[in-house]
């Protein structure tokens, strides 16, 4: 039996990610690399407190290690598409937060390649 430290499928989680969301990441990709802006730090951290948990504290450090941002959010998308539904909504909200809500609503349709 494979351990994971992702205990979402405990509480009624989808885990992993469903292919549908998967797939919106994967045809917008090339755009994402680009667009997502990490540069705010806070945003890292967020999405590795315990409350939203979307990555993991390791996954954080090892991001925030990448000095370039093409790489930094090619890692993340990596890690988010091997999260939850719930870790992937939580990135959603997180997102907004951070004034990145054009992307957020972008992945929340099904546009694909419309950013």
């Amino acid at each position: 039996m494979i351990q994971t430290t992702d205990t979402g499928a405990e509480f009624g989680d989808d885990l992993p990610l469903d292919e549908a969301r998967k797939r919106q990441i994967n045809i917008n990709e090339a755009k994402l690399l680009d667009l997502i802006d990490l540069t705010d730090l806070g945003l890292l951290a967020e999405l590795a407190t315990v409350d939203v948990g979307c990555i993991t504290c390791s996954q954080r450090e090892h991001i925030s290690n990448i000095s370039q941002p093409r790489e930094r959010n090619r890692k993340l998308l990596g890690f988010l598409k091997r999260r939850s539904v719930a870790n992937y909504n939580k990135f959603m909200d997180v997102l907004s937060k951070y004034r990145q809500q054009h992307l957020a609503e972008f992945l929340k349709t099904d546009r694909g390649e419309a950013i």
